[in-house]
C-alpha cells in the first residue's frame, strides 16, 4: 500500500537564527532531544530518506516548522520564505519521487505571500502552509484576501499548522504556573489545537468560504477536536451565523484533516463518524516530533475496509495535492 505523509516539518539553519532560536538555545544548553530534533529538521535527504524506508513511508509532503514565519516582521519574513523555499525546493528535486513540498508564506505582507505562492505553484509546490495566526490576527481579517484568492484561484490547499495562541490569551488561559507546564498546556498539549480549531471557527464565521468557497484547508491531529464539537454547532441558525451554510457543511466541504500523531482509535472513529467516511482524512505522521513507525503501524490497524484504507493511505493526497 503507497503511503503519503502530509505534516512533516522541516527548517533551514537561517530559520534557528530567527523564529526557531529558541529550540536552538535549548540544542546548546539542554542537548539530548533537541538537539536531535534540530539534525533530523534540517535534513531532507539521505538520513530522512533510511527513516522514510524503515517505516514504510513512500512519500513525504514536507513544510515549515512553527512558529514558521507569521510572528516576524513583513520584510524578515519575506526573506525568510524566499530562503525556505529555495531550501525546500532543492531538496525536492534531488529526490522528486520521494518529497513534495508546501510552500510558506509571508502573512505580514499578503501581496508578496501571494506571489510567492504563485511562484511556488507554478514551479511545483503543491499548496502552502500557514503556521497560525499572525501576531493575533487570523486569516478571517480581509488583510489576507490576497493570499486565499490566489489559493483558491491556483487550486491549491493551505495546510494550516498550530502555533501558541496570542500572549493575552496565554497569560490568561496557561499562566500561573511551572514555566515548563505553561508552555506545554498552551502548546501540544492542549492550547494550540484549541487555538487551530478557533483559527477554524473564525474563517467559516468571517465567511471566508462564502467569498470563497472552493478554497480547501487542511488541519491536522485528527481535526484539533472539532470532530467533538460538529453537532453543537447547530444551535447558531443562518439568521444569526448570516452564513449561506450551515457549519457542519463548512467542515465537511471545504476542510481537511490529517492524524499528525494522533494515533487514538476513538479519536480516528469520531472523525469518520462526523464526516460519513473517509474522504477528507488523509495519513500523516509529525515528522520528526512524533513516531512515524508508530504511525504506520496505527494506519494499517483503523477498522476501515481496505478501500477506504488506500483513500487515507494516498488516494485522497494525490486527489487534493495532485500528486
Amino acid at each position: 500500500m503507497r503511503t503519503i505523509t502530509l505534516e512533516e516539518h522541516f527548517a533551514t539553519p537561517g530559520f534557528f537564527d530567527g523564529p526557531g532560536r529558541e529550540l536552538k538555545h535549548r540544542a546548546e544548553t539542554v542537548g539530548g532531544r533537541y538537539a536531535n530534533l534540530i539534525e533530523r529538521l534540517c535534513d531532507i535527504g539521505t538520513k530522512r530518506l533510511a527513516e522514510m524506508d524503515a517505516a514504510g513511508i513512500d512519500v513525504q509532503v514536507v513544510s515549515l516548522t512553527s512558529p514558521g514565519v507569521e510572528q516576524l516582521e513583513a520584510v524578515e519574513a519575506i526573506a525568510l520564505t524566499r530562503d525556505t523555499n529555495d531550501y525546500l525546493a532543492d531538496a525536492v528535486k534531488k529526490n522528486p519521487a520521494r518529497f513534495a513540498g508546501l510552500a510558506a508564506v509571508a502573512t505580514p505582507a499578503p501581496d508578496k505571500a501571494a506571489a510567492e505562492l504563485e511562484a511556488r505553484v507554478r514551479a511545483g509546490f503543491k499548496g502552502a502552509v500557514i503556521n497560525g495566526h499572525s501576531r493575533g490576527r487570523y486569516l478571517d481579517d480581509k488583510f489576507y484576501s490576497p493570499i486565499l484568492e490566489c489559493a483558491q484561484a491556483l487550486n491549491v490547499p493551505i495546510y494550516l499548522h498550530p502555533t501558541p495562541p496570542p500572549k493575552a490569551v496565554l497569560d490568561t488561559y496557561y499562566g500561573g504556573f511551572a514555566p515548563m507546564l505553561t508552555e506545554m498546556l498552551a502548546g501540544g498539549a492542549w492550547g494550540w489545537h484549541i487555538e487551530t480549531a478557533v483559527h477554524v471557527i473564525r474563517l467559516i464565521s468571517g465567511g471566508v468560504f462564502d467569498r470563497f468557497p472552493q478554497l480547501q484547508i487542511v488541519i491536522g491531529h485528527m481535526g484539533e477536536g472539532l470532530p467533538f464539537m460538529f453537532q453543537r454547532f447547530d444551535i447558531m441558525p443562518p439568521a444569526v451565523t448570516k452564513l449561506k451554510r450551515s457549519y457542519k457543511e463548512y467542515l465537511r466541504e471545504n476542510v481537511h484533516y490529517t492524524f499528525s500523531g494522533f494515533n487514538f482509535p476513538p479519536a480516528f472513529l469520531d472523525l469518520f463518524l462526523e464526516l460519513g467516511g473517509v474522504e477528507r482524512i488523509m495519513f500523516s505522521a509529525d515528522y520528526p516530533y512524533q513516531s512515524m513507525p508508530q504511525a504506520r503501524a496505527f494506519l494499517e490497524q483503523i477498522p476501515v475496509p481496505a478501500a477506504d484504507k488506500e483513500r487515507i493511505a494516498h488516494g485522497n493526497a494525490e486527489r487534493l495535492f495532485r500528486l
